[in-house]
Protein backbone atom coordinates (compact mmCIF):
# COMPACT_ATOMS: atom_id res chain seq x y z
CA UNK A 1 0.00 0.00 0.00
CA UNK A 2 1.28 3.51 -0.70
CA UNK A 3 0.26 7.15 -0.76
CA UNK A 4 1.54 10.44 -2.17
CA UNK A 5 0.74 13.86 -0.74
CA UNK A 6 0.19 16.32 -3.60
CA UNK A 7 1.89 19.71 -3.72
CA UNK A 8 -1.58 21.31 -3.43
CA UNK A 9 -2.43 19.70 -0.07
CA UNK A 10 -3.97 22.37 2.22
CA UNK A 11 -1.57 21.58 5.11
CA UNK A 12 1.53 22.51 3.11
CA UNK A 13 1.43 26.32 2.79
CA UNK A 14 3.59 27.72 5.57
CA UNK A 15 5.04 24.33 6.42
CA UNK A 16 8.36 25.54 5.40
CA UNK A 17 8.11 27.96 2.50
CA UNK A 18 10.73 27.26 -0.13
CA UNK A 19 11.38 23.77 1.24
CA UNK A 20 7.98 22.17 1.95
CA UNK A 21 7.68 19.12 4.20
CA UNK A 22 4.62 16.98 4.76
CA UNK A 23 3.54 17.58 8.39
CA UNK A 24 3.68 14.61 10.75
CA UNK A 25 -0.06 14.80 11.43
CA UNK A 26 -0.76 14.28 7.71
CA UNK A 27 1.59 11.26 7.60
CA UNK A 28 -0.05 9.78 10.70
CA UNK A 29 -3.52 10.31 9.26
CA UNK A 30 -2.74 8.63 5.93
CA UNK A 31 -0.78 5.77 7.51
CA UNK A 32 -3.37 4.93 10.18
CA UNK A 33 -6.27 5.11 7.71
CA UNK A 34 -4.39 2.67 5.46
CA UNK A 35 -3.80 0.35 8.44
CA UNK A 36 -7.51 0.48 9.33
CA UNK A 37 -8.36 -0.55 5.78
CA UNK A 38 -5.71 -3.30 5.66
CA UNK A 39 -6.83 -4.89 8.94
CA UNK A 40 -10.55 -3.95 8.86
CA UNK A 41 -10.17 -2.19 12.22
CA UNK A 42 -12.41 0.26 13.98
CA UNK A 43 -11.49 3.84 14.74
CA UNK A 44 -8.02 4.88 15.88
CA UNK A 45 -7.90 4.91 19.69
CA UNK A 46 -4.22 5.60 20.44
CA UNK A 47 -0.87 6.43 18.94
CA UNK A 48 1.47 4.48 21.19
CA UNK A 49 4.65 5.69 19.53
CA UNK A 50 5.65 7.70 16.48
CA UNK A 51 9.19 8.34 15.24
CA UNK A 52 10.01 10.49 12.23
CA UNK A 53 13.38 9.58 10.82
CA UNK A 54 13.53 11.27 7.41
CA UNK A 55 11.54 14.07 5.78
CA UNK A 56 8.74 13.40 3.32
CA UNK A 57 8.23 16.07 0.70
CA UNK A 58 5.13 16.70 -1.38
CA UNK A 59 5.01 14.45 -4.45
CA UNK A 60 7.10 11.66 -2.88
CA UNK A 61 5.50 8.24 -2.70
CA UNK A 62 5.45 6.61 0.73
CA UNK A 63 5.31 2.80 0.80
CA UNK A 64 3.65 1.34 3.89
CA UNK A 65 4.37 -1.88 5.73
CA UNK A 66 2.19 -3.25 8.52
CA UNK A 67 2.58 -5.83 11.28
CA UNK A 68 0.09 -6.80 13.98
CA UNK A 69 1.82 -7.04 17.34
CA UNK A 70 1.03 -9.56 20.07
CA UNK A 71 -0.69 -6.83 22.13
CA UNK A 72 -3.05 -6.19 19.17
CA UNK A 73 -1.43 -2.88 18.24
CA UNK A 74 -0.39 -2.36 14.63
CA UNK A 75 3.16 -1.36 13.74
CA UNK A 76 3.35 0.82 10.63
CA UNK A 77 6.52 1.62 8.70
CA UNK A 78 6.65 4.28 6.00
CA UNK A 79 9.51 4.36 3.52
CA UNK A 80 10.30 6.68 0.64
CA UNK A 81 13.04 6.07 -1.90
CA UNK A 82 14.17 3.04 0.13
CA UNK A 83 14.67 5.11 3.31
CA UNK A 84 12.58 4.62 6.45
CA UNK A 85 10.79 7.93 6.93
CA UNK A 86 8.66 7.03 9.96
CA UNK A 87 7.46 4.28 12.27
CA UNK A 88 4.15 4.36 14.10
CA UNK A 89 2.60 2.03 16.64
CA UNK A 90 -1.15 2.47 16.85
CA UNK A 91 -4.13 0.89 18.55
CA UNK A 92 -7.62 0.70 17.00
CA UNK A 93 -11.07 -0.22 18.27
CA UNK A 94 -12.20 -3.77 17.46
Amino acid sequence: MSFTIPHEHPALPGHFPGSPLVPAVVLIDHATEAARAAFACGRLTAILRAKFLAPVRPGETVLLGFARRADSAIAITGTRDGVTAFTIEARFAA
